[in-house]
């Protein structure tokens, strides 16, 4: 159990796991991973006859990492100490872990949510949709993400090298346990209104962004792929259109303007694009993404994938393009004695010619960095 300041609770929940190991004849500790408590609270551990340990580094995820170094047990079952969770009914999560399941999860969806147990913006917003994004974008079956109250073997999970400090250590427990191939389930567990005496560690909108945060950066597909892939669609649909002329929707004209901010998306989708190689390349040299088959991180060896000749070479091209309508618009200019021109017919060529030279240098500079990530050093 981690805990920060849980004097009024700490005594029940030790006394409720103890009833759980005895009556159940498993041969078991309760340990207490203390996060920099003030009130005692280690102190009434102790007398409950609990293990404490001390986690230095504050934080949810560093209490609990440092947790399972310190268990004794070939399975950890990890639940916060403010009494919100039953730890004296546990019989669900134990046989699921002797059937072989690496990490089993709480559901407290499905187990049942005491009235004013979890406020309405976690239960009806924050945690179904964060806990849907993580199906989305890992391909997994669990329903309640966040869920505190799960059990592990400590062995499989140590492996993952779990690191985050703060709440988002929930969503990567199992996000890592997913995309390693993990056994995971899901078990109905019950959350009732916790009986602390203070104000909870957890931040609404602080925290939700972390997860969320953690969720999108582990998921390079959907945080830079389809969003550029998008991008280049719209643009360059709307660009090839719009350089013909303008295109009426019903009493809607749409003309230069529109083309301007097509060809924005066309720059910022070929960006992001980019962005996607660089992260890829990182995620294989630096073992940030784990090569596990059917979940978009396909085991391929990246720094032969990504050509930074191919991604130069486009650079080059676009250059050329762009310089080759710059002249034709400069030229155009010239016939007409350097006066005022028609927005309607010289913006079809400035626009693309400007935004071709962006790509352009942008595209080679990306190609010279993808070539420098690719260098690794004789002791890697």
């Amino acid at each position: 159990m981690p805990c920060l300041n849980e004097s009024a609770t700490i005594a029940t929940c030790i006394q409720k796991a103890n009833r759980f190991l005895l009556e159940n004849q498993i041969d078991g500790e309760v340990l207490i991973s203390d996060n920099g408590s003030t009130d005692g609270s280690t102190r009434v551990a102790e007398r409950e006859g609990a293990r404490v340990v001390i986690a230095e580094q504050r934080g949810y995820g560093a209490a609990l990492i440092k947790g399972c170094q310190e268990a004794r047990g070939k399975y950890v079952i990890m639940g916060d100490a403010d009494d919100s969770y039953d730890f004296s009914n546990l019989v669900a999560f134990v046989e699921k872990l002797r059937e072989g399941y690496d990490l089993v999860m709480g559901n407290r969806f499905a187990g049942g949510i005491e009235k004013d147990a979890m406020p309405w913006l976690h239960k009806y917003i924050g945690n179904p949709v964060l806990s849907f994004v993580g199906r989305l974008f890992f391909r997994s079956n669990i329903r309640d993400f966040h869920c505190g109250l799960r059990g592990y073997n400590k062995q499989s999970i140590q492996k993952l090298e779990l690191h985050t400090t703060g709440m988002e250590y929930a969503s990567e427990m199992v996000v890592m346990a997913q995309l390693n191939g993990l056994r995971i389930t899901e078990v109905p567990t019950t959350l009732k209104k916790d009986g602390r005496n203070r104000a909870p560690h957890l931040r609404t909108f602080r925290d939700g962004w972390r997860h969320l945060k953690f969720l999108l950066m582990y998921a390079p597909d959907w945080l830079f792929l389809y969003p550029a892939i998008t991008l280049l669609f719209v643009g360059v649909l709307l660009s090839c259109i719009l350089l013909a002329g303008s295109m009426r929707i019903g009493t809607v004209t749409l003309s230069i303007h529109t083309l301007l901010y097509s060809f924005c998306f066309v720059v910022v989708g070929y960006n992001v694009l980019n962005m996607y190689l660089l992260v890829k390349l990182y995620a294989y040299n630096h073992n940030f993404l784990p090569n596990h088959g059917g979940m978009s991180y396909e085991k391929v060896n990246w720094n032969h994938k990504v050509k930074e000749d191919i991604v130069i070479l486009s650079g080059v091209i676009f250059v050329f393009i762009g310089v080759g309508l710059s002249i034709y618009a400069f030229l155009k200019w010239g016939r007409v004695g350097w006066s005022d021109l028609l927005p309607e017919e010289m913006m079809r060529l400035v626009i693309p010619a400007a935004s071709l030279l962006e790509m352009g240098i942008q595209g080679m500079f990306f190609g010279f960095l993808m070539g420098i990530m690719k260098i690794r050093r004789s002791d890697d």
